[in-house]
């Protein structure tokens, strides 16, 4: 419940700098209870979101939370690491991350992982709440060495945004 609150606006805030389209198909890394997969859903509605997050807790309640859009095939929610996606090349639209980074054991493999599985053209966002423990400093050279171009940081109330586009 805590979580869902805390990371709620930074990840809306997230979810809308992305443009999500109507039928995009978007990436979640590390969505937690499923917040904002409920805000992608409402921006893409005639999209999916697909997703992973290490604990089993987080992908049980994500997928309860979502429980309708789980059933109708629209949210693909699975265990796993950053570092090794289940997901085909070229395979979504937009990606996404909130509070998660900071946590993964090797950021630049985790964003060539997610470079991998977006399309050409796709964009990322890595949002950040002011509790993250996550610096803003060297996140666009992280973007940018993982594959990414045209990073750039944006901040907010809720937390601030690193942004980029796979050429």
């Amino acid at each position: 419940m805590i979580m869902a609150r805390m990371n709620a606006d930074c990840g809306a805030w997230v979810a809308d700098l992305l443009d999500i389209g109507p039928k995009d198909r978007v990436l979640e890394v590390g969505f937690g209870p499923g917040v904002v997969i409920q805000r992608v859903l409402t921006l893409a509605p005639a999209g999916s979101v697909a997703g992973i997050d290490q604990s089993a807790e987080m992908v049980e309640q994500a997928r309860a939370r979502n429980a309708e859009a789980v059933q109708s095939g629209r949210v693909d929610l699975r265990p796993g690491s950053v570092e090794c996606l289940p997901f085909e090349d070229n395979s979504f639209d937009k990606a996404l991350a909130i509070n998660s980074m900071q946590l993964w054991p090797n950021a630049v493999a985790g964003l060539r992982e997610i470079e991998r599985v977006v399309k050409s053209g796709g964009r990322i966002a890595l949002g950040f709440t002011r509790y993250s423990g996550q610096q803003k400093e060297g996140l666009t050279e992280t973007l940018t060495a993982a594959g990414f171009c045209d990073a750039r940081t944006l901040q907010a109330d809720c937390g601030f945004c690193a942004l980029a586009i796979k050429p």
